[in-house]
């Protein structure tokens, strides 16, 4: 950065040297018809030129490179943030995360170039009154006085600037953010058929974001007009000064053209700094929306405790908005079966249980207390959301290409996935799409199972994995899942909240939990005859 605003103030000091290199030829080589001085300062214009030329093209390189390796370091820094493995409770819609490492840090980035140009155009301004006092004392004092009133003078709508460009951005990353989802629910929508109410939400948002952007762009444009027309009023003052000095005989004609090129030249420097609080406006708008996403707190928290003995859950008195207090214990190797009659109660324990929480105790220290590398190595949290990735079908199975070929085939089987497997002639290497778009939800649930699976974390939580397939392939499913994780002699714990008779049935413990917290447990068979289990079951 040093280098660029070194070399970009050099290449704006040669530009205004440029003026008064001419009106030099003029009084000391033209006005005195001197060939040979003619040819010195000729040769002194070019080599004006060259410093200029290069002082430039290196100095921008350089900035522009500053600018580059700015955003991403920005754009690492928000993605760090976004995937650390304790994730991050900002809040926003992924588009508008998507918003904050493209727009946002282009924002701050471009704002480091703005530097070098701001420094070499006060540069440029400071050797223009330099220039002026040596020739006029009366211009050039009109100029150091001048130049820093109109600045002020513009810096005016600086905070409406800053106001409505932050309002923009928070509009358009939300707008993003609607859309990202409306594409990726789209399949959904449309089997509701609630795509139209989707669409004018969308365009809700969209509508007030195209008006904040107008606004912004009125106000920036307000300041540009503002610049321009201060910044003419201002040098066209100082050739009026300057056409009065000459046509009294008190400057040379040589002077004059000095005079009359600075004031054409010094409206650019004069525009950059006008503009630069607008720019620096919409940096710090990025800015702080950056640094707020950087200072959300973990979404899951995490101590040092890194227990070695057996994989036991248990919950004591956990509770939620939603849930009621829960106490219950699971040994290790059981395949514990969970009926929730309310709904967004099993949604809370889901969340509860990846989160954490000082009520849930894993391998018998509190799941607040483990570190994150205990947390993945002992539990893996499956919920009813799917997420599918960009790829291979291979690489979203077994991301880490750690399964060898006949486990990969268990696990396939044991999660029905073998059936998408098989659509193609491709196989394992099919692409997928982002989002697993291109697949039902069904295949969607089973990939997805397949990658829980193929975890093999010593706890697997599982929320209605098989809410989307037939009844024939749940019930595949359901012997898959015990013959995968519950051969003889097991020690993995697998806890399945779902509604499900056919997942109920295999587990080898099922708890009800009722809506006011009762909790009643047996097996399948046995809490048939509950009432409130009945209907939660076979409806």
């Amino acid at each position: 950065m040093a280098g660029s605003l070194l070399l970009l103030t050099c290449w704006q000091l040669c530009e205004t040297l440029v003026p008064v290199f001419i009106g030099l030829v003029i009084d000391r080589a033209v006005a005195t018809s001197a060939l040979d001085l003619l040819l010195w300062w000729g040769l002194g214009l070019a080599a004006l030129f060259t410093v200029l030329s290069f002082s430039y093209r290196f100095g921008a390189r350089l900035g522009y490179g500053v600018v580059q390796r700015e955003m991403h370091r920005l754009r690492m820094e928000i993605a760090a943030h976004s995937l650390h493995p304790r994730g991050a409770r900002s809040g926003l819609l992924p588009g508008e995360t998507l918003s904050l490492a493209t727009s946002d840090t282009t924002n701050v980035g471009f704002a480091l170039r703005s530097l070098g140009y701001t420094a070499s155009a006060v540069g440029s301004l400071a050797l223009s009154a330099w220039v002026l006092l040596r020739i006029d004392v009366v211009l050039g004092l009109v100029v150091l006085l001048g130049a820093p009133l109109v600045l002020v003078l513009i810096q005016v709508l600086t905070p409406v600037v800053a106001l409505r460009t932050r309002h923009h951005q928070a509009s358009a990353a939300l707008a993003t953010g609607i859309a990202t989802d409306l594409v990726r629910g789209l399949r959904v929508l449309k089997g509701i058929g609630a795509e139209d109410v989707a669409a004018e939400r969308y365009r809700g948002h969209s509508r007030h974001a195209r008006l904040a952007g107008i606004r912004s762009a009125e106000s920036f444009g307000g300041m540009l007009g503002l610049t321009s027309t201060t910044g003419g009023l201002f040098l066209a003052l100082v050739a009026l000064l300057a056409g009065r000095l000459a046509v009294e005989g008190e400057i040379t004609i040589g002077e004059l053209v000095v005079v009359v090129g600075l004031t054409q030249y010094l409206a650019e420097p004069l525009e950059v700094l006008g503009s630069i609080s607008a720019q620096v406006a919409q940096a710090h708008a990025s800015a702080r929306r950056i640094v707020e996403h950087l200072a959300t707190p973990p979404l899951v928290a995490a101590g040092p405790t890194d227990p070695a003995g057996p994989a036991t859950v248990e919950l004591d008195g956990l509770r939620g908005e939603h849930l009621p207090p829960l106490t219950l214990r699971s040994a290790p190797g059981e395949l514990l079966g969970l009926a929730v009659e309310d709904p967004a109660a099993a949604g809370e324990l889901v969340r509860l249980l990846a989160e954490g929480s000082s009520a849930v105790r894993l391998a018998g220290s509190p799941l607040d207390d483990l570190s994150t590398t205990a947390r993945h190595r002992l539990l893996v949290v499956a919920p009813h959301q799917v997420d599918l990735f960009e790829g291979t079908l291979r690489s979203n199975v077994d991301p880490l290409d750690a399964l060898g070929p006949d486990r990969l085939v268990e696990l396939l089987d044991a999660s029905a996935a073998a059936d998408v497997v098989a659509l193609v002639p491709d196989g394992l290497e099919q692409h997928v799409t982002p989002d697993g778009a291109a697949y039902s939800g069904g295949q969607r649930q089973r990939i997805a199972l397949a990658r829980a699976l193929a975890a093999d974390a010593p706890v697997l939580v599982l929320h209605d994995p098989t809410t989307a397939v037939d009844s024939v392939t749940e019930q595949r499913i359901a012997s898959g899942i015990r013959a995968a994780r519950h051969a003889p002699g097991s020690d993995r714990t697998t806890w399945v909240l779902t509604s499900a008779p056919a997942l109920l049935a295999q587990a080898d413990r099922v708890v009800l939990v009722r809506a006011d917290g009762t909790v009643v447990e047996g097996s399948h068979h046995e809490l048939a005859a509950d009432p409130v289990y009945r209907e939660l079951v076979l409806r």
